[in-house]
């Protein structure tokens, strides 16, 4: 899929601020450990909270490993957003020495 960032790539455009950041994950999930200023929709609710996604920014979706945030990205490509997915998730985000939140925070069992 051409609509995808790398972790490295995710971490400059959150620093410039060009991206909204949305968390597709479980709640357990992003309670466990998760990328500093995002948004968390878990997918289940991902449709009915659509049209509080700013369609005038991109929107990155991640989630554990990149495949829940693939579908998330392809359907709101679909519905004319500018989306795309953070490669490899926050598994690869993590493996990049990237920061979560909190702390001591961690990539939870899915």
């Amino acid at each position: 899929m051409a609509f995808e960032y790398t972790a490295q790539q995710l971490a400059e455009l959150l620093e410039r601020g060009t991206v909204q950041l949305v968390d597709v994950r479980t709640p357990v999930e992003h309670e466990a450990g998760r990328i500093g200023g995002d948004r968390h929709v878990p997918l289940a609710a991902l449709a009915s909270e659509a049209q509080t996604i700013d369609r005038a920014r991109p929107v990155v979706f991640y989630c554990r490993s990149g495949s829940r945030s693939a579908m998330a990205t392809e359907a709101f490509r679909s519905a004319g957003f500018d989306a795309y997915n953070l490669t490899g998730g926050l598994l690869d985000w993590q493996a990049a020495g990237l920061p979560l939140e909190p702390a001591d925070g961690y990539v939870a069992d899915s």
